[in-house]
């Protein structure tokens, strides 16, 4: 059997919107499979329609070398084919094992008495498998999300998988979890597992996969070896033109100090933390994971407490204690968690556009619906948000799409301070640049931009400086001559206080 899986001719529309032309995939058993294209390119869809959540309208589905169309996931996880969402489908207050065992839990003959320990003991096994050490009895709410997705492996193998979708896996992982995910990887290689990879980490997919295969405008562009091919090359597929570079162009002119934070303290993970930044000036902030990045932030945006610290901004003291305070000081922030916090996903884009900026649209209480749809478009046209109607969905965008909505809607008008946490976190490589393009002119227009970001080549490609956080206070602080990757890994891991 040569392959697991073999799709082709794939075609799939929503109303009028083709999203699948001609799409095509083939998996070998024991190897790992990139599927690239940009957000929006047709990837989780045809995925979709391998899986039986979508109907294709024409084409062919084979897997082991027969023809089939499934009616659902479960019928896929039937015939040994499971995904691995990038919203994990974990049940927070059930335990490990009642997770795992969820909907077909081991019963003593027809009596709907449960098996517990036998469960239990199948747990333990599944996941040791994966080399993995958990206690099946714990709540899943207690579990990293690296180690709630280790569950949802286990329990995908538990079912006898012999394909394996994973999407945006490392998206919310640490280092360390994201190597248990690799050697767990590399062992299902081993074992004859197919594994499609979904990512836009172009590290891990040279690091991991045997193939690369393309999609751009839902068209299959081909499939290439990795040992054969380059960065560069898969690049220019997936956005049909040269990125040129990834980073745009800063011929930054930063002025007077904007914001400055003294002996900032949180009393639990942050201390001493003093820093400034100047109008027009963007700063990264780096670290390990947990070091406390998004804690600093968060705490500036008053989203957070303070225990004890001073925040002044154009050099007066202001009082941030919530962020409707930071938001009338000039402050705004969009979150790494734009789903949840950032965004609200079951509204139309324009009226999270207009969440922000009801001083703009509104006179005495009352909305105009003139100047909302007006400003809506605006954003819609500045941002080169795609979406085929303002009244879409939020939800229903593509992952770069639903960023640009979080940040265009606080520019309503200009902020002082603009707060960036993992800006392009699970961003494509096209709408990464547009992003790098919308703080480079904010900071041209005499914002202060602070990015933090997980993403080194990313910190050091747009940071005019770089603030470096370890366990909870700064361990440097690295201007552009200074700034490269060992620099920030020796100050990220505790390793050097050179520049501070």
């Amino acid at each position: 059997m040569e392959f697991l899986i073999e799709m082709s001719g794939i075609h799939k529309s929503f109303s009028s919107v083709q999203v699948l032309k001609n799409a095509a995939f083939q998996l070998k058993p024991g190897e790992i499979h990139a599927l690239m294209g940009e957000n929006g390119a047709g990837k989780s869809t045809l995925m979709k329609i391998l899986t039986g959540i979508y109907k294709a309208d024409s084409g062919s589905v084979k897997v082991k070398g027969r023809d089939v169309m499934f009616a659902d996931p479960k019928e896929a996880e039937d015939h040994g084919v499971a995904i691995i969402h990038q919203e994990l489908n974990i049940i927070p207050k059930l335990s490990v094992s009642e997770n795992m065992f969820l909907g077909r839990q081991l019963t003593y003959g027809k009596t709907g008495i449960v098996r517990d320990k036998e469960m239990k003991r199948k747990t333990r096994e599944y996941l040791q498998r994966l080399g993995v050490e958990l206690d099946p009895e714990a709540a899943a709410d207690t579990l990293s999300i690296g180690q709630q997705q280790m569950i949802e492996i286990a329990k995908a193998l538990s079912k006898n998988a012999e394909v394996l979708i994973m999407d945006e896996p490392t998206a919310a992982l640490t280092d360390r979890e994201i190597e248990a995910l690799f050697k767990m990887m590399d062992q299902l290689r081993r074992e004859g597992v197919g594994i499609v990879y979904i990512s836009h980490r172009m590290e891990e997919i040279f690091q991991m996969c045997d193939r690369i295969s393309v999609l751009r405008d839902g068209a299959f562009l081909g499939t290439e070896k990795t040992a054969d091919t380059k960065v560069e090359h898969i690049v220019r597929l997936m956005v049909g033109r040269e990125i040129g570079e990834r980073y745009p162009e800063r011929s930054s002119k930063i002025g007077a100090e904007r914001l400055r934070v003294e002996n900032l303290s949180d009393g639990r993970k942050l201390s001493g933390i003093s820093f400034s930044a100047a109008a027009g000036e963007i700063v990264g902030i780096a670290g390990l994971m947990g070091a406390g990045r998004t804690e600093i932030v968060r705490m500036l945006f008053g989203a957070d407490k303070k225990k004890k610290g001073k925040i002044y901004m154009d050099g007066r003291e202001v009082a941030i204690t919530n962020p409707s305070q930071a938001i009338e000081a000039g402050i705004v922030f969009v979150t790494e968690d734009r789903k949840h916090q950032g965004l609200v996903l079951g509204m139309s884009v324009r009226e999270n556009l207009s969440l922000t900026n009801y001083k703009r649209i509104a006179s005495a209480g009352v909305i105009s619906a003139k100047k909302d749809y007006e400003l809506s478009d605006k954003m819609i046209k500045r941002f080169n948000i795609r979406t085929h109607d303002p009244e879409q969905t939020v939800k229903s965008l593509s992952g770069g799409n639903q960023q640009k909505v979080a940040i265009g809607k606080w520019l309503g008008e200009l902020p002082k301070v603009f707060i960036m946490d993992e800006p392009t976190r699970g961003v494509d490589v096209g709408a990464k640049k547009e992003i790098y393009s919308m703080m480079n002119e904010l900071s041209e227009q005499g914002v202060t931009v602070i990015m933090v970001s997980s993403d080194l080549p990313e910190v050091l490609g747009v940071s005019d400086r770089v603030i470096v956080i370890h366990e909870g206070r700064i361990s440097s602080i690295l201007d552009k001559a200074q700034m490269n990757q060992e620099a920030i890994m020796l100050a990220a891991t505790g390793g050097s206080s050179n520049g501070h």
